[in-house]
């Protein structure tokens, strides 16, 4: 995929947050373009749900720009939020709601019409739920109902963090279809553990290690970058042996 005839949906510029005397994000420069997939791989603490967080809005980077659609996030926060659909990392439902009514509430609060609401339904294959307290559902399908949350507004922008996290694997198969029919006009950023799940769905790869992107590029670039024969070779090299992530 050529993405620089594509527009430019995601600029982040020397971005880091710190926590204390512990930097999440280190310093991280990084573009996303219409029509990308992009996978987020580390370890656990890397700084990738923490990256995601900031690029939402919902976490202040303590330095650096986000620019959503060519429009700096500080400037008009609402305006660039409006921009992206976010399935955070937990799920996190109103769960004493059914299932329908938690998303029709979703709906209302965006000025979403009964015809979209209908195919979120059916996109996210949760028609069988709809009547079901949310605190009731397995895993899976709390996944299904967070993700049916975050495409809700036919969004420009997807942030997926661990989207198959808990789902069977048809229900994987499904979820991998949609990301990769939703991909036309859309940036989607995913952030996962599953290697194999990067090479299916994603035109990209990113990988960060203690809170700093270490490879970007299609899988092809990362294992000449670092003479690796397979992407889990690869993962290996630039994460392991680098002392306790955080």
């Amino acid at each position: 995929m050529k993405s620089d005839t594509k527009k430019t949906t995601v600029k982040i510029t020397n971005l880091s947050k710190v926590y204390g005397n512990i930097c999440a994000v280190s310093d991280c420069n990084f573009e996303a373009h219409q029509g990308e997939v992009i996978a987020l791989l580390g370890p656990n603490g890397a700084g990738k749900s923490t990256l995601m967080n900031m690029i939402t809005g919902f976490l202040s980077p303590s330095q650096g720009e986000i620019f959503i659609l060519g429009q700096n996030i500080k400037d008009n926060p609402q305006k660039s939020k409006e921009k992206i659909g976010f399935l955070p990392e937990g799920s996190p439902i109103y769960p004493d709601m059914s299932v329908k009514m938690f998303l029709k509430y979703m709906a209302d609060l965006r000025g979403i019409d009964t015809k979209r609401f209908d195919e979120v339904i059916r996109l996210a294959n949760i028609e069988n739920v709809l009547h079901q307290r949310v605190e009731t559902l397995s895993k899976g399908y709390m996944r299904r109902v967070g993700f049916a949350q975050s495409i809700l507004s036919d969004p420009d922008i997807l942030l997926l963090d661990e989207p198959t996290d808990g789902l069977d694997p048809n229900q994987k198969e499904h979820m991998q279809k949609l990301i990769l029919e939703m991909r036309r006009d859309k940036t989607i950023l995913i952030s996962t553990h599953l290697l194999d799940e990067a090479e299916t769905v994603a035109d990209r790869i990113v990988i960060m290690n203690k809170g700093k992107i270490v490879a970007d590029g299609t899988l092809s670039d990362i294992k000449k970058q670092t003479k690796a024969k397979t992407l889990h070779e690869a993962f290996k090299k630039l994460t392991a042996l680098t002392g306790d992530n955080r």
